[in-house]
């Protein structure tokens, strides 16, 4: 399993989000961002094989930037937030780290899952 995991639920919905392009990206400090990882959540919106099992986990800054404009759009449903970025900071490089996102047309949530 992916070190940095992720699940997309829609809560206006109900349901899994799936068909969500997501990008894992790495802050240089002062040079960018590094795009780590791209992928698509599955039929039950998860991603649990963002980064390759092998594949090292610096400790720093992070971001997950989710393509909700493209999720809305094949619904049909206008939305506020066209992507979502989320930033959160890897302290210990060989922990897991889940990071889900509920989502509607107008709002979010994220936190720090298990």
């Amino acid at each position: 399993m992916s070190l940095i995991t992720t699940h997309v639920l829609d809560s206006s919905r109900g349901q899994p989000a799936s068909g969500i392009k997501v990008q894992l990206e790495f802050d240089q400090e002062g040079q960018g961002w590094q795009v780590v990882a791209t992928g698509i959540t599955n039929p039950d919106g998860r991603i649990g094989d963002l980064l390759p099992a092998d594949a090292p986990l610096l400790v720093g800054i992070y971001r997950l930037t989710f393509d909700t404009r493209t999720y809305f759009q094949q619904q049909n449903v206008p939305t506020f937030y066209p992507y979502i970025p989320i930033v959160f900071a890897i302290q210990q490089a060989q922990q897991h780290y889940h990071v889900p996102l509920l989502l509607n047309p107008f709002g979010y949530t994220t936190y720090r899952g298990s």
